[in-house]
């Protein structure tokens, strides 16, 4: 079973300047409801029951917002408005935080989460890729964890215009939506070697932690999670899951529109 979850926020938001010098990309709001709500979500409905995110030191809101607030709980029951203190009340899982010190990249993030995963697999879920189903996305990638005992890479297809963006899966299928993972090329600039990008979600074996250490810099000079999981693909093929389930990437201006298109439609569907 897996218990812990670690998600990185410690990132500038270079795509989304100049709004993130002042918010939190993993705040922005989808509904009412910032993004990273969303994720968080999703992992306890996977049955999560740790969950440690990786902050900069700017970035001590995702730290409030998932606090509990006594004086917004007081205020509210005094103009009686105790119906809403179930949306204010903090997520039912055991968050902790740790500081990425330097933007050294997500391999160097994951890796500070090593002493939290205490030698157990763990998922790891990128706050940028949200999606808005009820049923949690990450639930297949455990159930496949569970199944092959390999790393598990979350996928899907997408437009090669925007494959420069992701990291890109070279892979083999070998069932209905199961990939054999080869490796991976972290953003390529011309010949991907598939429409497979990464979407963000991951379980990992510990060993993934020792490999980590020994990762030198790679593209943009920051230390890349894909690099470390290709050195591990050498002795040990990871399986790669490809959703048919949509996803959004709230980096994406034109991702990040559709996705308040949609929640305002589910929001409204609800209501009636």
């Amino acid at each position: 079973m897996i218990r812990k979850a670690i998600i990185p926020a410690a990132g500038y938001g270079i795509r989304n300047l100049p709004i993130t010098k002042a918010i939190p990309k993993e705040l922005f709001p989808i509904g009412n409801r910032p993004a990273i709500d969303y994720v968080v979500k999703e992992a306890v409905d996977a049955g999560i029951t740790d969950i440690l995110i990786i902050l900069s030191r700017n970035k001590t809101e995702i730290m409030n917002y998932f606090d509990r607030s006594m004086e917004l709980e007081a205020h509210l029951r005094t103009i009686h408005k105790e119906s809403m203190l179930p949306i204010i009340a903090p997520a039912k899982v055991n968050i902790q935080y740790i500081r990425q010190y330097e933007a050294l990249g997500l391999g160097h993030a994951v890796s500070l989460g090593q002493s939290f995963a205490a030698n157990e697999p763990f998922a790891v879920l990128l706050p940028d890729q949200i999606n808005l189903y009820q049923n949690s996305l990450l639930l297949p990638l455990i159930r496949n964890y569970e199944k092959h005992r390999t790393n598990v890479i979350g996928l899907q297809s997408v437009d090669p215009k925007l494959l420069s963006q992701y990291g890109v899966a070279s892979a083999v299928q070998v069932q209905r939506r199961i990939y054999e993972v080869a490796s991976i090329v972290e953003k390529p600039a011309y010949d991907p070697p598939s429409q497979l990008a990464v979407m963000g979600r991951y379980i990992l074996e510990p060993g993934i932690f020792e490999l980590l250490k020994t990762t030198k810099p790679g593209i943009g000079g920051e230390i890349q999670l894909t690099d470390a999981l290709n050195q591990m693909g050498m002795t040990r093929k990871a399986i790669g899951y490809v959703y048919k389930e949509r996803w959004y990437d709230t980096s994406i201006e034109h991702d990040y529109l559709k996705i308040q298109q949609r929640a305002y439609q589910l929001h409204k569907k609800r209501k009636q």
